[in-house]
């Protein structure tokens, strides 16, 4: 999705967020070249306002193999997304940090609801010439419904 996607998707968290008031938000997305390049095919990136959400993420990645990272987000890549003439703008600074900094502009649409974002751009398909888990052989793998299946289980 890339630039131009992340700004319908903080729409719609923003929407969410201020009609259904929920207690956490998860978004995937296959929102960046960048993390293809950090990560692979095999791993999808991660990044939480909350470390207690993304712990419990982590906790059901490790469970259900499929393998998430997680990527910081603090004040110094919040800065890479404000604006000369807006609130904010949709690109970091150039090529950095771009998986992070395409997340910190969807973060300024959650406030402080508990948030976790999934990057699955190198993990949403897989080529039949990539090397990949028994249970994926190629085409569309449906990366993370076992994970989140196993987070919502988990909850009390």
């Amino acid at each position: 999705t890339d630039a131009e996607g992340r700004l319908i998707l903080a729409d719609g968290l923003a929407y969410g967020i201020k009609h259904y008031q929920p207690s956490s938000v998860m978004d995937f997305a296959t929102l960046t070249g960048a993390c293809i390049v950090a990560l692979g095919t095999n791993v999808a990136a991660i990044i939480s306002n909350n470390t207690k959400f993304a712990s419990k993420i982590k906790a059901a990645s490790t469970k259900t193999s499929e393998e998430v990272w997680e990527l910081p987000i603090n004040d110094d890549y919040m800065d890479m997304v404000k604006s000369k003439v807006a609130d904010i703008k949709n690109l970091g600074m150039g090529r950095a940090a771009g998986t992070i900094t395409a997340a910190a502009f969807l973060a300024n649409s959650v406030g402080n609801v508990p948030w976790v974002h999934f990057d699955i751009a190198g993990t949403a398909w897989i080529q039949p010439s990539t090397k990949s888990k028994s249970y994926n052989s190629h085409g569309a793998t449906g990366f993370g419904v076992r994970l989140v299946v196993d987070y919502l289980m988990n909850q009390k």
